[in-house]
């Protein structure tokens, strides 16, 4: 079993190798500290009384990779700490989030692609960080340290340059063009802005759309205000918000690909919070396909409407009485 002392000493080893590839160390607390170097170690799979040799990166052993759980899992497993596996999200927010702009530690090893949200999402060391630390230690060091560092400034273009290519872009209605980042949740919000609106949307306008890197990428704040419509918060806002002047309807569309559909207390939600808005409302959970709609189906709310992307020409009411368009509201 390892000691606190063995534990110490890598974790400052860690340290020392993260600092001299370029990650910021000041103005950080211990704490903080001594979390972002356990959180590499694990990325690593560096266990007290191992050699630097034996780091793993996401082309070794099949392609080494953790999930913000396995990440802390494994620290508690072997580096002596006691966290919470609902502390998931800090491994991603703020332990490793200076090793991943640093390039050392890539964010989606397997599926650079995949959403933010994606669990599948995993952690692991660059091929080209972990030649530098199998290094450390021995007298090939500095020459590969150098190495990696005077090529760093390349590598971030090309890491760029990808990133932009994968991209999604997303025209409006009035030829504004958003550029998305990449993932099934953002694909399935291109897929209502460019499809759904313009088949049932009467010529309507979006006025909200987040990203999953960015919730505010494009609000149309005044139009908005005009409407009556509730103060852009985040964990409120549905995904997407567009808006008819030619039906007078304010279209609050949720695009689900894992989680979150309307449902009874998220539609009580969201008519409590649009009931001054001078437009009538209309509710629409959008799936991307059959398959995903049936996991949710049981959870749709009376009284909204759902669009599935696949098959774009055909829409499900939850109701009887009508098709697509608001309700009285009670």
């Amino acid at each position: 079993m390892a000691t606190i002392k063995q534990i110490q000493k890598l974790t400052k080893e860690a340290l020392v190798i993260l600092s001299a590839l370029g990650v910021p160390l000041t103005g950080l607390t211990e704490r903080r500290l001594e979390k972002m170097a356990k959180a590499f170690l694990a990325v690593a799979g560096m266990k007290p009384g191992f050699s630097w040799l034996q780091a793993k990166d996401s082309a070794s052993d099949g392609g080494h990779q953790l999930q913000s759980r396995q990440v802390i899992g494994f620290m508690n497993a072997h580096l002596s700490e006691n966290i919470s596996p609902g502390s998931y999200d800090d491994i991603r927010r703020k332990d490793l989030v200076l090793p991943v702009e640093a390039l050392i530690v890539l964010k989606s090893a397997k599926n650079p692609d995949a959403n933010t949200n994606d669990g599948t999402r995993g952690f692991a060391l660059s091929p080209s960080a972990a030649r530098v630390i199998r290094c450390f230690g021995t007298d090939q060091w500095e020459p590969e340290l150098h190495l990696f560092m005077s090529g760093k400034a390349v590598l971030a273009e090309e890491l760029s340059r990808k990133r932009d290519l994968a991209r999604i872009p997303v025209t409006l209605s009035d030829g504004h063009v958003l550029s998305f980042s990449p993932g099934n949740h953002n694909q399935l919000q291109k897929n209502i802005i460019e499809n759904f609106l313009p088949l049932y949307g009467f010529c309507a306008e979006v006025l909200y759309v987040g990203d999953t890197e960015n919730k505010s990428m494009y609000a149309n704040a005044p139009r908005l205000a005009a409407l009556n419509f509730f103060e852009l918060a985040h964990d409120k806002l549905p995904d997407v918000v567009a808006y008819s002047l030619q039906k007078n309807w304010l279209f609050l569309i949720e695009a689900v690909t894992t989680a979150n559909p309307i449902n009874e207390l998220r539609l009580r939600t969201l008519m409590q919070l649009t009931e001054q808005c001078t437009a009538d409302v209309v509710y629409i959970t959008a799936f991307p396909d059959r398959a995903t709609y049936r996991k949710f189906a049981h959870d749709i709310a009376w009284e909204t409407e759902v669009w599935l992307a696949d098959s774009p020409e055909h829409m499900i009411h939850f109701n009887g009485d009508k098709f697509l368009g608001p309700y009285a509201r009670s």
